[in-house]
């Protein structure tokens, strides 16, 4: 399709469902049996009925040819996207085997494809035309009452610390979670939503397991770290500066000259709580050799718009976020839609991971994981030190190297499962986060020719 060619891989379309749920779903309607009229064009658009429990079937419509990504409509109440009938469509189209033939779009799915372009043409022309600036002196004021306020805050979350040190650790595990709830909404209210947010994952330490003083005094000193960073940020690099605001929670804003690349789309998944879905989208360049980040967000419940599917390369230009070791970016313009390509990362031994790991630390010391691709390693289970009767996994260098031990929370999903059967014993290439509680595969290529799997 258009400059597609090559149709996506059943893997690449799953990458897309927004949870577990959907891909499963999605999985049984990737039959032609609930589906009539299905078509597609040169174009890039997928359409097709799918049976329903109601008496009119549901009018499922992807637009494939927006460089932004895919694009869905369904007549379904789900609210979700894409919904399970979107990834069953995508599926059937991906079989390549006739189920989905090219024809003329019917007319309620011509209806929306217009109207949506219409609609992107529109913004992008809005975007373009001239806008009033706002006031900078107005806008400086404003950034400095809202600094005073985090320094009054910082000031603040050092004496609870002091007060917690000098009482010592065992006293927050009588006190409980209210206290630190309690500093936490303080820390909002002094409009530093970064230490907020550690405030409470502090709170959630003491009592949590064998070890928690120790963790918990190691999460207090990065707090304590990010505080005196924050009180004698004019003394620091304009880089680690611009770390520590964006830390404290300050917003940013991409200042970095555009870079155009071909980028491989390496992974894509969401984490969530009751207020907000942050989905984070790795890419590497595949003439760069450079990793980013796309971070983008929905309401609770709702996907992110952004949509990339794993294994294809979209070109186009990003532009960084500051800050020292900064890898965020934001996505410029695109010149084509996701597109195959037979391109693979760039990949370290263990060895040099955890080395590179160090360095991305001393850049940011609050980091909690850095993306790293590993090459020709094993998944294989070792001997739990700590306990004769259990075992965990790791990836061992298939030519001799250290071996990284894999993280307790990916252990226990079906993406490990997924990982030792691509390997099967043989050496694969996996691209993850590297942190201090070890590696989290995101996604795996198998050492022959093959296609990306994704493992979030």
């Amino acid at each position: 399709m258009t400059q597609q060619g090559v149709r996506w891989t059943a893997d690449q379309v799953l990458a897309l469902a927004p949870d577990v749920a959907s891909r499963k779903a999605g999985s049984k309607l990737g039959a032609a049996g609930p589906w009539s009229e299905a078509g597609s064009s040169d174009e890039g658009t997928v359409w097709g009925l799918c049976k329903g429990s109601g008496s009119k079937p549901y009018q499922t419509v992807i637009d494939l040819a927006d460089a932004a990504g895919p694009a869905y409509k369904c007549s379904c109440p789900s609210r979700k996207f894409p919904c399970k009938h979107a990834l069953g469509l995508l599926l059937l189209w991906a079989g390549g085997d006739g189920a989905v033939p090219t024809s003329q779009a019917p007319d309620w799915a011509e209806q929306w494809l217009a109207g949506r372009r219409k609609r992107v043409e529109d913004k992008r022309s809005a975007g373009g035309g001239s806008s009033t600036a706002g006031d900078p002196e107005a806008a400086r004021r404003r950034a400095e009452r809202r600094a005073e306020r985090i320094t009054a805050g910082a000031t603040e979350l050092e004496q609870r610390l002091a007060d917690l040190l000098r009482e010592g650790l065992a006293s927050a595990e009588r006190a409980g979670y209210g206290p630190w709830e309690e500093t936490a909404a303080r820390m909002v209210d002094a409009q530093a939503p970064g230490l907020a947010a550690r405030v409470r994952e502090l709170g959630a330490i003491p009592g949590s397991g064998p070890g928690w003083p120790v963790r918990l005094l190691e999460e207090c000193a990065l707090l304590h770290l990010l505080d005196q960073g924050w009180l004698r940020r004019g003394e620091l690099p304009e880089g680690l500066a611009a770390t520590v605001r964006s830390r404290v929670g300050l917003p940013g804003s991409p200042d970095g000259p555009p870079q155009r690349d071909s980028w491989l789309i390496l992974a894509q998944y969401d984490t969530g709580d009751s207020r907000l879905t942050t989905r984070r989208v790795w890419l590497y360049g595949t003439r760069s050799q450079q990793i980013r980040l796309l971070v983008s967000y929905g309401a609770a419940g709702r996907a992110p718009e952004l949509t990339l599917p794993v294994g294809l390369a979209l070109e186009a230009e990003l532009s960084l976020y500051p800050g020292a070791g900064q890898l965020r970016a934001a996505l410029g313009e695109q010149f084509a839609p996701p597109a195959p390509t037979a391109t693979r990362p760039r990949g370290r031994t263990p060895s040099q991971a955890a080395a590179r790991y160090g360095e991305a630390l001393h850049n940011d010391p609050w980091l909690d994981s850095y993306p790293l691709t590993l090459e020709r390693v094993i998944p294989t289970p070792a001997q739990n030190t700590d306990d004769d009767n259990s075992s965990i996994w790791q990836l061992a260098d298939a030519d001799g190297d250290l071996a990284l031990p894999l993280t307790p929370a990916f252990t226990s999903r079906p993406g490990l499962w997924r990982l030792a059967a691509l390997s099967g014993g043989a050496p694969v290439t996996v691209f993850g986060e590297l942190g201090h509680r070890g590696f989290t595969p995101l996604t795996a290529w198998p050492e022959a020719e093959g296609a990306a799997v994704a493992l979030c």
